[in-house]
């Protein structure tokens, strides 16, 4: 029996897919770094095999899925091509797989994640459904029917595939060290739009997005009357968001979701409209939609004495915004803490003025050293160069976390695309002991 052996398994999409092919019956082992990295835990609980990286994995009835992150002068690349054994990279692997099935293509700027497990939730309560979330989140079923999966823009990536359905949340400057600008990511998402087999389900109150031209329909989704899918009559309180549904100006139904902010209704419209599309039964989306947890990284909470800590992956002016909006819905009476991570020193040059506009909308800013990547030139740009355009904000350090002690009865936003987590945990530590002296 083949071996599917990953270069790279740690990888979000990588850890997912292994996972995916574990789930279908296939035997799945992986290599990568030493270092602890948080898909891990789930290829360890399915007990993949995760060895360190070395020529010596390579032999044998073996197919390499290389990742992305890797040159083909990559060791373990290296010995599968000398050897003839036949190597795969991710996304083709990928875009070959998903022929199988009836398959959604959740892409965007932001939302992709939260609205690719959310979709996978609510479909697989209808159908089998296989899905793979950039949280380094997958699952097979056997008999799948459908396979939901997030496809990012980034170096154009997502031309790999050709999915039956597209969801497109937004388009959004993003990925400067990649993209030219807007227009550049626009010219991506139109090439996507004409991979699509069946239909494109689109955020209509996107600017961008009502640009997109296609070989299929569009159907699109938003709050603005022109949609074909329209949330009307929105009712907030502190478990979540109710709205009913108007499909072309007459009512469908209505829903309740356990989220907050208006970006997660949006989320929502798009999976409601695809279930539509393919008619499925609106009483088992109504109930998924009720019951979905979450996905990784995206407004994860702890109660931790009198503080709210929340972990999101929020790395762009417009997720900040859209993570303190919903943090303000969900807990309108506390005041909302900031701690703050920059990924990356091209996206932090480009978006300056803008992270702080969004940042600004927190009642206190702590600011974490940037996050920066191996490949990219910071020249003379500093996290003081943020700082100064945010009054009142503190530059914190992993060794020492105490100054967010006094935040009592306060949410405390970690955010960021780094390890922004570490931060949080060293925090904990600190908070935990406190708590303890005063028992």
């Amino acid at each position: 029996m083949t071996i599917y052996h990953f270069v790279g398994i740690k990888g979000s999409g990588m850890s997912a897919l292994a996972q995916i092919l574990h789930d279908t019956g296939y035997e799945v082992q992986g290599s990568d770094y030493d270092k602890y990295f948080f898909t891990q835990k789930s290829l360890e609980d399915s007990n993949i095999k995760i060895l360190p990286f070395q020529k010596e994995n390579i032999g044998g009835d073996m197919h390499v899925i290389a990742g992305n992150a890797f040159p083909d002068t990559h060791e373990e690349i290296e010995a599968a091509i000398q050897q003839g054994v036949p190597i795969t990279r991710y996304h083709k692997f990928l875009g070959d797989f998903m022929q199988k099935y009836t398959s959604v293509a959740v892409t965007g700027a932001h939302g992709k994640t939260s609205t690719t497990g959310l979709l996978a939730h609510v479909i697989s309560g209808a159908k089998p459904t296989s899905y793979l979330i950039g949280d380094g989140t997958g699952k097979g079923a056997v008999d799948a029917q459908y396979f939901v999966f997030e496809a990012c823009e980034y170096r154009r990536h997502f031309l790999s595939y050709y999915p039956d359905y597209a969801i497109m949340t937004n388009i959004d400057f993003d990925h400067p060290d990649y993209f030219a600008n807007v227009d550049d990511v626009f010219s991506a998402f139109q090439e996507m739009a004409m991979q699509v087999k069946k239909g494109i389900i689109a955020c209509g109150d996107d600017e961008q997005l009502q640009k997109i031209q296609a070989q299929v329909p569009v159907v699109f989704y938003g709050f603005a009357e022109e949609n074909d899918f329209q949330a009307r009559n929105v009712n907030r309180d502190r478990e979540g968001t109710s709205f009913d549904v108007f499909v072309r100006n007459e009512f469908y139904a209505s829903f309740k979701i356990p989220t907050f902010g208006d970006h997660n209704i949006l989320n929502a419209l798009s999976v409601i409209a695809i279930c539509h599309y393919e008619e499925l039964d609106t009483a088992v989306v109504q109930e998924r939609l009720s019951s979905f947890k979450g996905v990784k990284r995206r407004f994860s909470e702890k109660e931790i004495g009198s503080q709210i800590l929340i972990d999101d992956y929020a790395h762009h002016p417009t997720e900040i915004k859209a993570t303190v909006d919903s943090a303000r819905q969900k807990y309108p009476e506390k005041d909302i803490i900031a701690v703050f991570q920059p990924h990356t020193f091209t996206r932090t040059q480009t978006f300056l003025t803008e992270f702080a506009e969004s940042l600004n909308l927190a009642d206190k800013v702590y600011l974490c050293e940037i996050f920066g990547s191996a490949r990219e030139n910071h020249g003379k740009l500093s996290i003081g160069d943020l700082q100064s355009k945010i009054e009142g904000s503190e530059i914190i350090d992993e060794q020492d976390t105490t100054p967010l002690l006094k935040h009592d009865n306060s949410v405390l936003i970690f955010m960021g695309a780094g390890d922004i987590q570490k931060f949080q945990e060293a925090y904990e530590s600190t908070l935990k002991e406190k708590l303890a002296e005063n028992e």
